[in-house]
């Protein structure tokens, strides 16, 4: 089993493959409307300055499968928010380990359950906005031209930039 990769890394392994498997992930994000594209003319300054950017990491599943998933680079957010405000809820392994352990001494019968994208059913409640790079930009407008390609433009090294503000959790 291989490692997470940066996209860059991961379109270089993978190839077509890959390129295949960040449009499916990026498509969970089109389907259920989590992107609202911007002209970069239409942010302020301090809009473009806090926007995130949205990483992509590959990596080969056990099965050889390829598996994409993206996210937000909240870290820039750490300058104005508390980390509590930023991170998403998660279980303790304490807590886990515990629930595990009553579940087998009281017999009970256990269900795992994967919402895919979970993130993304619950609608943003704040202002927040993303920046998308690159080969992720080119992939999301393959979704949607349409909609997407008058809100792509090019930054000094002649790469597609897309800013979006989220409408969903990330």
């Amino acid at each position: 089993m291989m490692t997470h990769m940066n996209f860059k890394q991961g379109i270089k392994a993978f190839g077509e493959q890959g390129s295949d498997t960040m449009l499916k992930e990026l498509n969970q994000l089109y389907e259920q409307k989590a992107l609202l594209p911007l002209r970069k003319e239409d942010m302020s300054y301090k809009q473009r300055k806090k926007a995130l950017r949205y990483l992509m990491f590959l990596k080969e599943k056990r099965d050889c499968t390829i598996k994409a998933r993206g996210c937000a680079d909240g870290r820039s957010q750490w300058e104005y928010t508390t980390r509590s405000d930023t991170s998403s809820p998660m279980v303790s392994l304490e807590a886990m380990m515990m629930s595990c352990a009553i579940d087998a001494k009281e017999n009970r019968h256990v269900a795992i359950a994967d919402i895919p994208g979970a993130f993304l059913h619950a609608d943003m409640d704040e202002e927040v906005h993303m920046l998308l790079e690159g080969k992720i930009a080119e992939l999301i407008v393959k979704l949607d031209p349409k909609l997407y390609h008058k809100y792509i433009w090019e930054n000094e090294k002649g790469q597609p930039m897309l800013y979006v503000r989220l409408k969903k959790a990330l």
